[in-house]
């Protein structure tokens, strides 16, 4: 009988285009990736209900590269074949590139030490279409993006940041450490990535909707510090889209999936310049 075996706790890294779903969490209305996910492992383990954890909670319209979650097994099915067989019945915006186990005590969110985020802003003139699913388009002004870095770094460490925390949190507190934080231009792209012990609800996108208003000369740096150091969120009203940001890892202190799983999940999109090596062909 499948129910007198022994649970086995599976880790998968797993990838999404969040854009056709209403985020990672089940819920009554609308279609969550957590839930696309129980059914295809419950049809392949009809034992009993499946309950399946993430690292990081993400909103809707929200991608992810490396996502990581967990779930019991009692059936027979061999760790590694999970991978092949849940591709098999998950619809193509949801892709598992690894699987592992992992004993019973280590969880997919407690056990992180770290999430990581990056989001992409397209800053040329000229639209993309191919661009449009993975950046923000912003194309009025040509960000400033030494500003924007400037105005960034005193957010690492540990601070309260109830400034970039949207309304329905249930958090008891704002407080959270920022590990790292960088912002990088290559081109017409700007590339920002955080890392953090963990994230307020709708952080992220809060934070970047503040940070090209300094981009664009319309907050200077000074307000920009005020605004979050003084916890002034009446005043943060502008958010960056979903569909900028990407769940790029999290972190364990053991090693949970290959290295090029964990590192490589992320391409860094390019784009030709005048000056750019052409191809041949």
């Amino acid at each position: 009988m499948a129910t007198d075996l022994t649970a086995r706790r599976i880790a998968l890294s797993i990838q999404y285009q969040g854009t056709e779903y209403n985020g990672w969490q089940s819920q009554k209305q609308g279609k969550s990736i957590q839930q696309v996910l129980e059914d295809a492992i419950y049809s392949l383990e009809p034992y009993r209900p499946v309950k399946v954890v993430a690292a990081g909670r993400t909103d809707a319209g929200v991608h992810a590269a490396g996502q990581v979650v967990h779930f019991d097994s009692v059936g027979q099915i061999p760790v590694k074949r999970w991978v092949s067989a849940l591709n098999g019945r998950l619809p193509a915006s949801i892709r598992i590139r690894d699987s592992s186990e992992q004993s019973v005590e280590w969880h997919a969110c407690h056990s992180a030490l770290y999430r990581r985020y990056r989001y992409t802003i397209y800053n040329g003139k000229t639209p993309n279409l191919f661009l449009t699913p993975w950046t923000w388009h912003r194309y009025s002004y040509r960000l400033d993006d030494e500003a924007m870095s400037k105005a960034i770094k005193p957010l690492v460490g540990l601070h309260d940041f109830f400034a970039f925390q949207r309304s329905g949190s249930n958090r008891a507190n704002a407080f959270t450490t920022i590990q790292e934080i960088q912002l990088e231009r290559r081109g017409d792209l700007l590339f920002f990535e955080i890392q953090a012990s963990g994230f307020l609800y709708g952080m992220v996108r809060l934070l970047i909707g503040q940070l090209v208003t300094v981009g664009e000369h319309r907050l200077s740096i000074d307000d920009f510090e005020k605004r979050w150091k003084e916890r002034r969120r009446s005043e943060v009203k502008e958010a960056a889209p979903a569909r900028g940001l990407c769940f790029v890892r999290a972190g364990y202190k053991q090693k949970v999936f290959r290295e090029n799983i964990v590192f490589d999940s992320f391409p860094v999109l390019s784009l030709l310049t005048d000056d750019s090596p052409k191809s041949l062909f």
